[in-house]
């Protein structure tokens, strides 16, 4: 296949404008009606009016749009369908956010997540906490926007960064005159959106291999249905343990305690109907999971021999986060729309994916930084036109942020660390708040400083020290020449070929050569899988944080400021501390 073969027709250009039209049209319609975003409790709360259904969308849609389209889909290719198990640590984690987490933010009704720092510990702790989110979400947002720039560049042969310039300048729009309310129902929009592309490619790519029996063959074969790696190694990549336990942390830590989703969660009237949008998020993500998994391995059946990166010189295909865009031009292109379809359901994630986080940052930045400094007697529309100011400029940051995504690998990985390695301190801050009426301002500082340097220490180096992920049983057999060598940074291999059945075959390694690179030594701490990060943050700030605060006076706490869990906890173990007065935020 070769997908100079085929190429956007004018129906495919007018499903993509219409998304373009349509998403922007929600923003319009919700600048202009309603309060018209003139104060803050509108434009990040939506007046706390919103329904169920387009909340438990949009939880979805923030963290797994154009990431999952084209991370899942390549991880499931190159490797296998092992980190489909991800999806048992949603089942474990949506309670654990539901009941432990979400019941103390709603009782404290803020729109900053990191209010409950200050009022939890001081000021100092909500600040750097803040700081530490705002880097997370810029360079999550980065990612986000490279992502689909990488899918616009293998489908048209538009040059890379003009898509992200292009398409970062119209997000950057879209955010900024789009509330809450905008930004909810345009998630509900392009899930649909992204619900269908990507079961346009699993309904294709089956009927040309000749079934899903004959997808299912060619993939265990290949070696890619797996499932069942109990391995105990946390060095391994993905297996059972790193994946079901390593990815609690990791979902806890997003659903739980991010400022995205606990503003999304905000915006319903009632505690009830917030835990029914996080509980109705779980199939959603898991539907999406299943089907983005699914596709990858159609894809691979179809690919498997005569895959696009062993001939990179001849399909352009430089990156394994461009083979689900290869096989959408190669083969949708004859069906008139379909090609069109997937691009929007891509750009339109990265559309809302981008404002949701924009809107988060503009929230943390007004309510954390300038509200308590310079806003205490300006009226609220100037405070709402500054937001707007605010979230304009961190749309132009991530345009610039994207040069460095390029240096993290695979878009799923690179995304997945970076909230690994910032969720889990954050979620052991918050876990020291809630669950330990031990903890005090001055443990909880000094364990998340420690846990968060630690991560970045780990997460960082090993960027720095991997190796290139070997992926076995692909072939150019089909193609028009098969004498294929592969090289790498770390690998240089010949590639054989053994036939399976009929007309297909799969490739095996042989002759694996390291070259000195590899004899070099790398700290064992740099081999433990990424998913493992936040496990590690969590329990780092966790020790050392109640370790520090015993070496200190106990503080009375607020038991308004303590999670259900911790109040069940203690009126097992005595009585609660006396109600002191709730810490006003200065």
């Amino acid at each position: 296949m070769d997908p100079s073969k085929g190429s956007f027709s004018v129906l495919d250009y007018m499903i993509f404008a219409f998304m373009l039209i349509f998403s922007a049209g929600i923003g319009l319609y919700y600048r202009f009606t309603g309060g018209r975003q003139k104060t803050n409790k509108e434009y990040f709360l939506a007046d706390k009016n919103m329904p169920i259904t387009p909340v438990a969308f949009s939880l979805m849609a923030s963290f797994m749009s154009a990431i999952t389209l084209l991370g899942v889909a390549s991880e499931n290719y190159m490797y296998g369908t092992q980190f489909l198990i991800i999806n048992v640590s949603y089942i474990i984690g949506t309670p654990i956010a539901a009941f432990i987490f979400l019941p103390v933010f709603f009782q404290m009704q803020a729109t900053s997540a990191f209010e409950y720092l200050e009022k939890r510990f001081n000021r100092e702790t909500r600040l750097l906490a803040s700081c530490v989110f705002i880097l997370q979400m810029a360079l999550y947002m980065s990612i986000v926007l490279y992502a689909p720039a990488l899918t616009l560049s293998a489908v048209t042969g538009l040059p890379k960064w003009i898509s992200v310039i292009s398409i970062g300048i119209v997000c950057t729009f879209y955010c900024t005159v789009g509330g809450i309310k905008a930004v909810l129902w345009t998630d509900l929009f392009q899930s649909l959106l992204m619900f269908s592309a990507i079961f346009a490619v699993i309904a294709k790519g089956t009927i040309d291999v000749g079934g899903f029996f004959q997808v299912w063959e060619i993939a265990e074969r290949g070696e890619r249905i797996q499932f069942f790696n109990f391995d105990p190694d946390p060095t391994i990549r993905h297996t059972v343990w790193t994946l079901a336990i390593g990815g609690v942390f990791l979902y806890t830590s997003i659903y739980g305690v991010n400022q995205a989703q606990v503003q999304r969660l905000l915006t319903v009237k009632s505690l009830r109907k917030s835990q029914i949008a996080l509980f109705l998020n779980l199939p959603i993500t898991i539907l999406l999971s299943i089907g983005t998994s699914l596709a990858g391995i159609v894809v691979y059946a179809n690919l498997a021999n005569c895959d696009p990166l062993l001939r990179s010189d001849v399909t352009n295909v430089q990156s394994p986060d461009q083979i689900l865009p290869y096989f959408v031009m190669a083969s949708l292109s004859m069906i008139p729309g379909l090609p069109g379809l997937f691009v929007a359901g891509i750009f339109s994630g990265t559309l809302s994916t981008m404002s949701s986080a924009i809107n988060s940052l503009a929230a943390v930045t007004v309510e954390d930084f300038f509200r308590p400094l310079c806003f205490r007697d300006i009226s609220e529309s100037r405070i709402a036109c500054f937001t707007k100011v605010t979230a304009f400029s961190y749309g132009l940051l991530c345009i610039g942020l994207t040069v460095i995504v390029e240096k993290l690998g695979g878009v799923l990985q690179a995304s997945l660390t970076i909230f690994n390695v910032v969720g889990g301190p954050m979620l052991g801050l918050f876990s020291l708040g809630m669950l330990c009426n031990r903890a005090n301002a001055k443990g909880s500082m000094t364990g998340f400083l420690f846990a968060l340097c630690l991560c970045f220490w780990i997460g960082f180096g090993s960027m720095l020290k991997s190796k290139k992920i070997l992926s076995y049983h692909r072939s150019t057999d089909s193609c028009l020449s098969n004498d294929t060598i592969l090289e790498s940074e770390n690998f240089q291999y010949n590639i054989s070929i053994e036939s399976l059945s009929k007309n297909w075959t799969i490739a095996s390694v042989q002759n694996v050569t390291f070259v000195n690179k590899d004899s070099e030594y790398v700290l064992p701490l740099y081999k433990v899988s990424y998913m493992w990060y936040a496990g590690i943050g969590w329990s780092a700030c966790i020790i050392v944080g109640l370790g520090v605060s015993l070496l200190f006076r106990k503080e009375q706490v607020n038991p308004v400021l303590l999670s259900p869990l911790a109040k069940f906890w203690n009126v097992n173990q005595g009585p609660l501390p006396e109600e002191v007065p709730m810490k006003e935020c200065r």
